[in-house]
């Protein structure tokens, strides 16, 4: 019997040393003002970004300024980073631009 616990506790302790090395990923977003012409169209955004998006807004507009382009907008600003908690309170501002890019 004391080996079958002894097995059991060097099973958890080897998943929690490989859950260790894991990175945390949380999701995180960026909401943006774009620009369309001609004619003028302004819009505002909010996209999902990846982990490597998310570390400062310059990171970030280098992220979406070419998802943007291909669609044939130019991203004036990013405005903020945030997490999902930050996602409903935008959505409906977002409209047709809420996860798009």
């Amino acid at each position: 019997m004391r080996f079958a616990r002894t097995g059991l506790s060097a099973s958890l302790a080897l998943a929690a040393l490989l859950t260790q090395g894991l990175p945390a990923t949380a999701a995180c977003y960026a909401d943006y003002k774009a620009k369309q012409e001609p004619p003028l169209r302004l819009a505002y955004g909010v996209a999902e970004l990846p982990d490597a998006g998310c570390t400062d807004l310059g990171t970030a507009a280098a992220v979406l300024a070419p998802r943007l382009a291909g669609a044939g907008w130019t991203l004036l600003s990013v405005i903020s980073l945030f997490g999902p908690e930050g996602l409903e309170e935008r959505r409906e501002s977002a409209a047709d631009h809420f996860l798009r890019y």
